[in-house]
């Protein structure tokens, strides 16, 4: 089981549409899925499409580390329709909030990982949603992570919360989690025909070199499309989206690449 991270110290910067091009990635490739959404605002779990209500959140999961306690906040996504490998979802909501602190205890920040090692061999793949700040709950997810993806787009507060982003993954690997690595910086909602934006691609390159992954997804309407229709990328045959799903296949095979699985 490979577990990826998926955060950004700004919000705004599309994080929750990346990590859903990676859930379709993983569902055109049969990989058994576990989303957990970290974020109080539940945009993952909202955007896959869950087939009714969990009794819990992922809330409970982190004061109660225990199997059945996952379970009871995991629900099963449209997206698995059809015959395709699971996709399941820990479900967010507003009651994440509370763990959203500088002061937890080691206890809580290793909560979620203590469960997922539990649950190591009903899943290919887990990816975490975090929220857009560098709270306990982005501390959360790190810990219980192999690799963290850092969302960024091209400018100049956003560069400034990436690099932030990337001294968190390092205190987070230094004091919890040995394991943890970034798998690398995916620039978002690239307008390349923007000389502001290509000067910021630039510049992220030269600051962090080969962290900058080589897949930048562009601003498109064939992802919101996507999202409006609660569907994954993958689904759509237009151009926009065809190149889009290809761009979210080659991160999911570079992160795969870079993990040893648990």
């Amino acid at each position: 089981m490979v577990v990826i991270a998926v955060c950004s110290l700004k919000g705004g910067v599309g994080k929750t549409s990346v990590t859903l091009g990676l859930v379709s990635a993983a569902r055109a490739a049969g990989l058994r899925t576990l989303v957990v959404d970290l974020d109080p605002q539940g945009d993952s779990t909202i955007g896959l499409d869950v087939d009714g209500e969990a009794a819990s959140t992922s809330a409970l999961v982190i004061d109660q580390p225990r199997r059945r306690h996952l379970r009871a906040a995991t629900r099963r996504s449209h997206w698995s329709d059809g015959g395709h490998a699971p996709i399941d979802v820990v479900v967010g909501g507003e009651e994440l909030a509370r763990h959203d602190r500088t002061d937890l205890s080691t206890r809580m920040l290793t909560s979620l990982r203590l469960v997922l090692d539990k649950v190591a061999g009903e899943h290919d793949l887990v990816i975490i949603d975090c929220p857009p700040s560098l709270g306990g709950l982005t501390r959360i997810g790190l810990t219980a992570a192999d690799r963290a993806i850092v969302v960024t787009e091209p400018g100049v507060f956003a560069i400034a919360a990436a690099d932030r982003a990337l001294r968190a993954v390092h205190d987070v690997r230094t004091r919890l989690n040995p394991h943890l690595q970034p798998l690398g910086i995916v620039i978002n909602r690239v307008r390349a025909n923007i000389n502001e934006h290509r000067y910021r691609v630039e510049e992220l390159a030269s600051l962090f070199g080969p962290l900058v992954l080589t897949q930048r997804i562009p601003e498109r309407t064939s992802i919101q499309r996507a999202q409006g229709a609660y569907a994954p990328i993958h689904a759509f045959s237009n151009t926009g989206a065809r190149e889009s799903a290809e761009l979210f296949d080659g991160i999911l095979q570079h992160a795969l690449r870079a993990t040893r699985p648990r």
